[in-house]
């Protein structure tokens, strides 16, 4: 099999991969597959310039393919770039797998030198086969429609050239040409679960589909396509159901329930706050249920109210009480500021929800301020029953998270005097009998 030059520029022009004037950075293992994009770049005219990592894994070997590269850079007149990375070092380091380690270290070199270099892309010798080995890795790990795409030809500077290849067709041109290059005696190797799907499984495979690399190829395209139209229909759907609404993010509930299919469209809506399929399930398995119900994720929490699911970032300040003395005049509590005015004139407070007057015989002191916790009852003012203030929320429709932010007057002897800015208490109520009141007002600072 010749050098395959047009369908390569072909594949490059198809893919918009890069200019016939671009300066490419072609990584270069010195394995088959990088050495047919070498000389591929060259046959076609490119003006490129050769990078190779020597992860120090191999000892002389890793050495000797590091020297292969230098001279398959000087045949080819092309400047030549090459680093060591202490692989092992860096694994421990950052507590990932070697295999991880080596990826992080080259690409992050790869777009350091292409940034210092002023090369406007990377390009990497990734063919179908791997394309393959991808797709197949992501499914047996769990996996979107994302990973079913494989490896793209372009994603960002970085570029793929060799994609419309497979591995036999990789060898042929080798064989053919006599091309030299170094083997990496670690691909042999089954530890690892790439290796294991390339001589284990895909053989397995092509004994059922000998064009496995053609299948997989237009599969492929059929899955970006998929991708796309998905990314389509959820720029519309976020237009259309996603409703800003100050700090929160408000999805009418007659219009999730129409989604279709639900579960796919809802996840993916969602998931950039964090919430992952399960916590979509139950969402779905509560939408026609009372409202109320809390879903977390690590920055964000739904809130199921009874006609919209609130979206807002999870509230992590936690305000600590604040104690209150019968000699203090002001206390900071949250992002409230509460001032207190001792007066002798039993006066009353009107049409001001920020303010409240009450019998001052009646305080225990040290008073405190602290935010609702479970079980809170109060008895509001008119009545002479109890009251759980969970229940006077929900008779409120005050959403959940914001509960938490409303400010509670405590007294000394751990009962209600006034919920801030909404009800205070019957029992400490001026009456014909007060002879002394205190005045509190809560003024927002923040």
């Amino acid at each position: 099999m010749m050098l395959p030059v047009k369908k390569f520029t072909d594949f490059i022009e198809q893919n918009n991969l890069f200019e016939r004037d671009c300066t490419l950075l072609a990584a270069v293992s010195g394995g088959m597959d990088s050495v047919v994009m070498v000389h591929l770049l060259k046959s076609s005219g490119y003006n490129f310039s050769i990078a190779h990592c020597n992860f120090q894994l191999r000892g002389d070997e890793a050495s000797a393919d590091q020297e292969f590269c230098k001279q398959l850079a000087v045949q080819n007149n092309a400047p030549f770039h090459t680093i060591n990375f202490d692989t092992r070092q860096y694994a421990n380091d950052n507590k990932i797998s070697i295999q991880m380690a080596a990826r992080e270290l080259r690409y992050q070199w790869f777009e350091q030198i292409r940034q210092q270099n002023n090369y406007t892309t990377i390009a990497l010798a990734h063919h179908q086969n791997d394309a393959i080995e991808t797709i197949l890795l992501n499914l047996v790990r769990g996996t979107g429609i994302a990973g079913l795409h494989g490896i793209l030809p372009k994603n960002g500077s970085l570029v793929r050239p060799l994609l419309f290849l497979g591995r036999d067709e990789i060898y042929n041109i080798i064989k053919a040409e006599g091309i030299k290059y170094v083997e990496d005696s670690s691909n042999s190797s089954v530890k690892y679960a790439r290796n294991k799907l390339r001589h284990e499984v895909i053989p397995k495979l092509k004994e059922l589909n000998p064009a496995l690399e053609h299948t997989f190829e237009n599969n492929l395209k059929h899955f970006r396509d998929m991708e796309i139209l998905l990314e389509v229909r959820l720029d519309e759907l976020k237009k259309e159901l996603l409703i800003i609404n100050g700090d929160e993010i408000h999805l009418p509930l007659a219009d999730v329930k129409k989604l279709n299919p639900q579960r796919l469209l809802l996840f993916k809506l969602l998931q950039e706050y964090g919430f992952n399929e399960t916590a979509i399930d139950d969402l779905i398995s509560s939408l026609n249920k009372h409202s109320g119900k809390v879903f977390e994720a690590a920055g964000h929490i739904l809130i199921l109210d009874r006609d919209k699911i609130i979206l807002t970032k999870r509230n992590i300040t936690r305000h600590e009480s604040a104690s209150i003395a019968a000699s203090d005049h002001t206390i900071n509590y949250g992002r409230y500021k509460l001032t207190l005015l001792h007066d002798d004139t039993p006066l009353i407070i009107k049409d001001n929800p920020l303010a409240v007057s009450v019998d001052a015989e009646k305080l225990v002191y040290p008073l405190s301020m602290r935010s609702w916790q479970r079980g809170d009852s109060f008895c509001p003012l008119g009545m002479k029953t109890h009251k759980k203030l969970s229940d006077f929320f929900i008779g409120l429709k005050i959403p959940l998270h914001e509960k938490g932010e409303i400010p509670l007057l405590i007294n000394g002897n751990g009962e209600i005097i006034w919920i801030g800015g909404y009800r205070p208490d019957d029992r400490y109520k001026v009456t014909n009998n007060t002879k002394k009141v205190i005045i509190f007002e809560l003024y927002k600072v923040k």
